[in-house]
């Protein structure tokens, strides 16, 4: 059982930057696929990132080259390091967990297991 809590969510300006932490509680971390999401008021869940446990990393589009995706084993915590930050950027971000004995990641939602109850993101002059 993994229990995800995000972290590091606020106000920015349009062009700043953020770094989204997930701390995850369980012992077996490093053995789990990381996934970022986003759901703006309205819309659907969507996937922004994803890490595997050997750190290979997959993006949206929308965010390839702006984002950042990274994982620290040791400190059971996953990142999203954000830059040149746009006002669609706007959003509650979620991160979420799924134990894999491959190195798989998934851009969608229903693949993982367990999910964070999500940090605000809002960009905005």
């Amino acid at each position: 059982q993994e229990h995800l809590v995000e972290s590091g969510g606020g106000l920015v300006q349009p062009g700043g930057s953020l770094r989204l932490s997930c701390a995850a509680s369980g012992r077996t971390f490093s053995n789990y696929a990381m996934g970022w999401f986003r759901q703006a008021p309205g819309k659907e869940r969507e996937f922004v990132a994803a890490i595997t446990w050997s750190d290979s990393t997959y993006y949206a589009d929308s965010v390839k080259g702006r984002f950042t995706i990274s994982r620290d084993n040791a400190k059971n915590t996953v990142y999203l390091q954000m830059n040149s930050l746009k006002p669609e950027d706007t959003a509650v971000y979620y991160c979420a967990a799924k134990a894999s004995s491959r190195s798989l990641l998934s851009t969608a939602t229903a693949w993982y297991d367990y999910w964070g109850a999500g940090t605000q993101v809002t960009v905005s002059s």
